[in-house]
């Protein structure tokens, strides 16, 4: 049976008449890690401040585990482990120090602090750090103590706003990975603007942009966007384009300056063995064709900017 951990129904956040976010919708189960994906400035940070209870909504409604956000704070906040983009880290401290308060703010017993922070050290691979100043470590290790604090009381949910800002490639390996493993255990959103962070690590993707979703779906369908009805064909001996399109099928073609033709087909349509067959029987020299597939960044950029192109 899934569980259902997270609610979000019409979420609008209005600042001096502008609707800052607009009727975001979504849920979220045990076991998913959702990424929330959209340009700077498109509204993740609004949204994630309104998950957490940290930012009332101007409409709609937030439930963390069937528990509403507004009705009851405390008890559903306590669900919540949250990494904001700049992680709340007391530098003066040590990791230990610090991971023993973050236990006790969000409501650890004394008894099992120790425990608590110990096992978020192991999970976060801070282990080795532990009587190192914050301040002293490096940004990816910092990233991480942000991440343990969040994880401490064993959250329901984890929520983490832009968290491989700014840090070397390694660093962000090893900050995906375990966002990664979090997911097994706890629903995790990811509110990020790289995709391939959400390629690599999300099963679901949510895409906002001022302020509006513009999609809504599993991973596997957003890479799907990426497979239009196109192929990529090398000819060494071109014909004109009006032979190219008495291919059933075929729409438009458009020459490319790497000397290839991009080809156009009817959705549904397969023009390809058509279009080897007349290559043959008609000498035009056939020694390439594939799908021409759109990169993610396009479809992002597709799918963000599509009202402008309007």
């Amino acid at each position: 049976m899934t569980t259902l951990t997270v609610e979000a129904n019409n979420l609008t956040r209005i600042y001096g008449g502008r609707e800052a976010v607009s009727d975001v919708s979504f849920t979220l189960s045990k076991g998913e890690v959702l990424g929330f994906l959209g340009p700077n400035g498109a509204g993740k940070s609004t949204t994630m401040k309104m998950l957490t209870g940290n930012l009332a909504p101007s409409k709609g409604s937030v439930k963390i585990c069937g528990v509403d956000m507004i009705e009851n704070p405390k008890e559903a906040k306590a669900l919540i482990g949250y990494l904001p983009e700049t992680p709340p880290l007391y530098r003066e401290f040590t990791v230990d120090e610090f991971l023993a308060i973050a236990a006790r703010l969000h409501g650890v017993s004394g008894k099992h602090i120790k425990t608590a922070v110990q096992r978020a050290k192991e999970r976060c691979g801070l282990t080795e750090m532990s009587k190192r100043l914050i301040e002293n470590l490096s940004k990816g290790y910092q990233q991480r103590v942000g991440i343990a604090q969040a994880i401490i009381h064993n959250p329901m949910v984890v929520i983490l706003d832009e968290p491989t800002v700014g840090l070397d490639p390694i660093q962000i390996r090893d900050i995906r990975a375990l966002i990664k493993e979090l997911g097994g255990e706890h629903s995790v959103i990811l509110s990020t603007h790289i995709l391939p962070e959400v390629e690599m690590v999300c099963d679901h993707v949510q895409i906002i942009d001022k302020g509006k979703l513009v999609f809504n779906g599993s991973i596997d369908i957003l890479k799907q966007q990426r497979h239009g009805n196109k192929l990529l064909i090398g000819l060494a001996k071109p014909p004109a384009n009006d032979e190219l399109l008495k291919v059933p099928g075929v729409e438009a073609v458009e020459a490319l300056p790497n000397g290839l033709l991009r080809v156009r087909y009817t959705a549904g349509k397969a023009p390809a063995e058509a279009l080897v067959q007349a290559a043959v029987s008609k000498g035009w020299g056939l020694h390439q064709i594939n799908p021409d597939q759109t990169s993610l960044e396009d479809v992002f950029v597709q799918l963000t900017y599509q009202d402008a192109a309007a």
